[in-house]
């Protein structure tokens, strides 16, 4: 008992010290840049207290049951040498993990609402949850599909350049038959596939699979799988908008977006009536999500490894744990991170803050807004430096790497490319330049600085790019981008407020690179000395 006091003691500071970052960047732009008030004030701290608790739930129950078990089940594919059974559990646990994954849950919802908004479907709550639910099942599909290709990379020792950069060439093809309205929630749907649960298991299972068949390299071949899995999300869902806007999925609408708004908030009013009644429903909810993921390891622990599950007790509590998270998570996103987002997007861009009259707004340029570039860069950093996906990735590249490769110099560098995306990414809102541009461009510098960088870091990079946007960074940043969206003159919400994930997920990969070939470079120099 003492035992897990001490484990679920250590999860809330965790919990605190992976959002104390993201609070302080936010109080210091709220009390000495902006100085304006928070609306709603006590709203956003109980908002703030349930994202804590509920992270607490949801980390503590992952490390106490679901985590040892998936660990283990990885190992025992590997030893068991079942081709079929391993790459059927890859599949499996891609689906299961993505389907439940709470950051895929909030951005989809999101972007059913600003769909509806934009009469891209009909608005109705019905069509609005179809619309969420298409674009959740193709993201776990497509992980899926991921996470197997992966393991059949791993199997058969395929360099991973070649395939990603193959992806690569895929994604800019199809971007330029695909809907604008879609190509943003596409790109962010790379980003918010690897969070909390997704990462530790498939990274163990990398690892652990490299490890135990001859010939491979663990920190060559291990990883690499969360790179699939940030990859084909972007195909599926771009194919996803495609069919739909071909009228296969979905009628397209004749409606006027100012009255769609009017409606969507309506229904957002009537539906949010008591904190504990939203917590039911998004709990129940919950338990329809989830429930896939411990369907599957009992499916292929008892009848294809046919071991019996161990500390069954465990797996319970854990699934208790987790479920009583994901919904505390959940509800704290509406009530707390989209809302100060979103606020803090409109008192950034506000006219009489940045040029201290209402009506010249019309005059003002991208160059007006450094204070927005600021608190950008400021909070990639932050969420970035912060996120537990990223600390458990850099723990295993130490390790493998033998002190090689630090977990510090990693975290630093991944994080000053994601605030360096994020910050971009604002410039690209404000100045209203497309997102394809943009994403083309860092496939390129991408693309020339594989053939350059060490081999050993090409699929630890690759990573990178997938652990940055986890549950802490996500929420921020897409409601940062559909606020700039939604308070900058001439844009869409649609069109141009998704996409600063998909900055966040780019830059680390270029930023890891780099750090691998100043770091290469320095080490020639001294043996040169």
């Amino acid at each position: 008992m003492n035992k897990i006091l001490r484990t679920f003691f250590s999860a809330s500071l965790n919990s605190l010290r992976d959002l104390a970052p993201v609070f302080l960047v936010i109080a210091f732009f709220q009390l000495l840049i902006l100085q304006q008030p928070l609306e709603g004030i006590f709203t956003l701290l109980v908002g703030v207290v349930i994202v804590v608790l509920g992270l607490t739930f949801f980390v503590f129950g992952l490390e106490t049951g679901l985590f040892p078990i998936g660990g283990s089940m990885a190992h025992d594919f590997a030893r068991k040498g079942s081709v079929f059974g391993l790459l059927s559990f890859a599949l499996a646990l891609g689906f299961g993990t993505t389907v439940a994954e709470p950051a895929l849950i909030a951005v989809a919802e999101e972007a059913s609402e600003i769909a509806a908004e934009g009469c891209v479907i009909s608005n109705n709550q019905e069509s609005m949850e179809n619309y969420a639910l298409g674009l959740r099942l193709s993201v776990a599909i497509s992980v899926g599909l991921a996470i197997m290709l992966g393991v059949m990379r791993i199997l058969k020792g395929w360099p991973i350049q070649y395939l990603i950069i193959a992806g690569y060439l895929l994604v800019v093809i199809m971007t330029a038959f695909s809907p604008q309205t879609i190509i943003g929630i596409a790109y962010d749907s790379g980003g918010v596939t690897t969070s909390t649960i997704t990462v530790p298991l498939v990274t163990a299972l990398g690892v652990g699979l490299a490890s135990s068949i001859k010939g491979r390299n663990p920190m060559l071949d291990g990883f690499g799988l969360i790179a699939f899995a940030s990859l084909l999300p972007i195909i599926f869902v771009l194919l996803y908008g495609m069919i739909g806007e071909a009228g296969w999925l979905w009628d397209t609408p004749l409606c006027d977006p100012v009255q769609t708004r009017a409606a969507a908030e309506a229904i957002q009013q009537t539906d949010s009536a008591g904190i504990f009644r939203e917590f039911i429903n998004t709990l129940l909810e919950t338990v329809r999500d989830v429930m896939p993921i411990v369907l599957l390891i009992i499916f292929f622990q008892m009848f294809v490894i046919r071991r019996p599950v161990k500390h069954p007790e465990r797996l319970i509590a854990g699934f208790g744990f987790v479920l009583i998270g994901l919904a505390l998570f959940l509800l704290g996103l509406e009530m707390a991170l989209f809302p100060i987002g979103k606020l803090m997007a409109a008192q950034l861009t506000a006219s009489e803050f940045i040029a201290g009259a209402e009506d010249v707004i019309e005059a003002l340029d991208w160059t007006d807004y450094y204070y927005v570039y600021l608190f950008a860069f400021m909070i990639g950093f932050s969420t970035a430096i912060a996120e537990p996906s990223l600390l458990a990735v850099a723990m295993k590249a130490e390790e493998i790497s033998a002190g090689t490769i630090s977990i510090w110099g990693l975290r630093i560098a991944v994080a000053i490319g994601s605030a360096t995306g994020i910050a971009l990414g604002t410039f690209r809102i404000i100045s209203g330049y497309p997102l394809e541009y943009f994403i083309i461009a860092c496939y390129i510098i991408v693309v020339i600085q594989t053939w350059f960088a060490p081999r050993m870091i090409i699929p630890l990079a690759y990573d990178s790019g997938g652990v940055t946007t986890s549950t802490v960074t996500v929420p921020l940043v897409a409601a940062l981008g559909l606020g700039l969206a939604e308070n900058i003159p001439g844009r869409s919400v649609l069109i141009d407020g998704f996409g600063l994930i998909a900055f966040a997920c780019m830059f680390p990969i270029i930023s890891v690179m780099a750090y691998a070939q100043l770091s290469e470079l320095r080490s020639k120099r001294n043996k040169n000395i």
